[in-house]
């Protein structure tokens, strides 16, 4: 009788000595299966050395010297359980929040009929949003007015105006300095029932004269772009916002001190609440470039408001989501075709923006503090302005230069 080949005992039934107990083995020729159908790992034909078994091929069962046998079936329905668990869980997680956009949709002031408006260019590419900050004091009581800065002054105005772009080449976000020097279509007063021919006036006061319907006209009139939405927020929902999402985080390179707008902040970075947060975007005495310095701060603070606003915390927490919405809301005016699923789309363009994923601009000037019969005013740069509304309208990459 010859010895035993390493890996066979001494019968030659070819499993390996103190192999896996309790295992049965059946014979199918060149090598040997076990009876569950499924191949010896390691296993060879010939008769050379006999299979060779892999431990990390068995699962939990005491039957096997090396531990657990391999189990599939299971740990897969367990798997498609705990998913099935996890799903619902967030669907009664998420149940308060989608109930609270429902009726947020509801809410939404809808009282910009832009398919009203007459003479308007033909649609471009990509989708123009106009984002207007006014000065509308609605909702706030008189000690507030006096705390916030902003008693005094008659009319309608809008301190802020932001055409902000989307299409195939990222987000595109263009202040438009309110003293900007434009022409002013042809348009009846409301309160006089003239009808002025098209005349030269600063932007800002197309608004004061007919609302958003002839802000709109005056920018679709001097830019070419056909804006598809508008959104406007007045002072108490911007303060009642910021305040909502916990303040936002600001970082400047210097000091800020404007008695106007009630701005005071030291060189640094700090958490504005919506007091401060509306200081810090209406002041511009202090600012070496004026109204444009303005416009870019409106911007740096859009960014943040979007970026704190946006966290999952936020969003999917009722009650964090609740008090920002009902604070916003009450001053948010948007066109009729908005919808909140569409002004989310908008928050979240500006969000990328904030986050490197878009440009931010001033519109092109080729002059500043320009006097004229309506006061000092902003001129835009013929040239490089028509071609930065140029590439909006036809939604390629903008050329200009973003210090423009």
């Amino acid at each position: 009788m010859t010895a035993a080949s390493p890996g066979h005992d001494a019968d030659g039934t070819g499993v390996p000595p103190g192999g896996p107990a309790g295992i049965a083995y059946e014979e199918t020729g060149p090598r040997r299966v076990p009876r569950t159908g499924h191949t010896v790992p390691g296993a060879r034909s010939g008769t050379g050395a006999g299979p060779v078994v892999d431990p990390a091929r068995f699962a939990e069962r005491p039957s096997s010297r090396y531990g657990p046998r391999r189990v599939h079936a299971r740990p897969a329905k367990r798997r498609r359980r705990l998913r099935a668990v996890a799903g619902a869980l967030l669907a009664v997680a998420l149940c308060p929040v989608a109930a609270i956009y429902v009726w947020a949709d509801t809410q939404l002031r809808r009282d910009v009929d832009l398919t009203a408006l007459g003479g308007r260019p033909p649609a471009g590419r990509g989708t123009n949003y106009l984002i207007v900050g006014s000065d509308s004091r609605d909702g706030l009581s008189t000690d507030e007015v006096k705390d916030l800065h902003v008693g005094g002054g008659g009319g309608r105005r809008t301190d802020s105006m932001i055409l902000l772009h989307t299409g195939a080449h990222g987000t595109s976000m263009v202040s438009l300095p309110r003293d900007s020097w434009v022409t002013v279509p042809r348009h009846t007063d409301p309160d006089t029932g003239k009808t002025p021919a098209p005349a030269h006036d600063k932007l800002n006061a197309s608004f004061s004269y007919g609302g958003p319907g002839l802000l709109v006209r005056t920018i679709e009139y001097n830019t070419g772009l056909r804006i598809d939405h508008y959104a406007e927020i007045g002072f108490a929902g911007f303060v009642g916002i910021v305040n909502a999402v916990g303040g936002v985080p600001m970082c400047l390179d210097h000091a800020v001190k404007d008695e106007k707008s009630g701005a005071d902040f030291s060189r640094g970075c700090h958490l504005l609440d919506g007091r401060q947060a509306l200081a810090f975007v209406r002041q511009r005495h202090q600012e070496a470039q004026g109204d444009l310095g303005r416009t870019r701060n409106q911007q740096k603070f859009l960014s943040a408001l979007a970026h704190r606003a946006a966290r999952p915390r936020t969003l999917l927490d009722p009650a964090e989501i609740l008090p920002a919405m009902h604070a916003g809301l009450g001053s948010l005016v948007v066109d009729k075709g908005m919808s909140l699923s569409g002004l989310v789309t908008m928050f979240r363009a500006v969000q990328g923006v904030s986050a490197g994923r878009g440009t931010q601009l001033n519109v092109p000037v080729s002059g500043v503090g320009i006097a004229t019969p309506k006061g000092s005013v902003v001129k835009w740069d013929a040239k490089k302005s028509a071609r930065l509304f140029d590439d909006l309208r036809n939604d390629r990459p903008v050329t200009v230069p973003k210090g423009s």
